[in-house]
């Protein structure tokens, strides 16, 4: 059984995936940062100084004690975090498309076989009729 698992681990597939899975996680890392760094304060300039990061509707305010405790911590809906998500879900789905497009590019177009003929051709017709009228 031990064999059988280590065949199993060490075939091309699961160490590919095992890559793959590495790799997305340090791609997500560069893209968060891609687009916390990058694309949001940019949207932000453009939509008047917005940190979208910090847009929230709080539901409840933080309860601070006199003597400047925090006895109950604020409940909000993070909202700009959401819309940070959804940007970097748009910009890993758009690199996906351009490097499966590329990837298909490379690959060789597969050729078609030619058509066979659905009855025979013309020349086995008239060496049948040939061969009928010789008899």
């Amino acid at each position: 059984m031990l064999k059988e698992f280590k065949d199993f681990i060490m075939t091309g597939n699961v160490v590919e995936f095992a890559v793959a899975v590495i790799m997305a996680g340090a791609i997500g890392g560069v893209v968060n940062g891609f687009v916390n760094n990058i694309v949001m304060p940019v949207v932000g300039h453009f939509s008047g100084g917005m940190d979208f990061s910090q847009m929230k509707i709080v539901l409840d305010e933080a309860v601070v004690d006199a003597t400047g405790a925090v006895t109950s911590a604020e409940n909000a809906i993070m909202w700009g975090s959401w819309v940070n998500t959804i940007v970097n879900l748009i910009i890993v789905g758009f690199v996906m498309f351009l490097i499966i497009k590329a990837y298909n590019k490379t690959k060789k177009p597969v050729e078609e076989a030619p058509a066979e003929p659905e009855g025979p051709s013309q020349e086995e017709l008239l060496a049948e009729i040939r061969d009928l009228l010789k008899k």
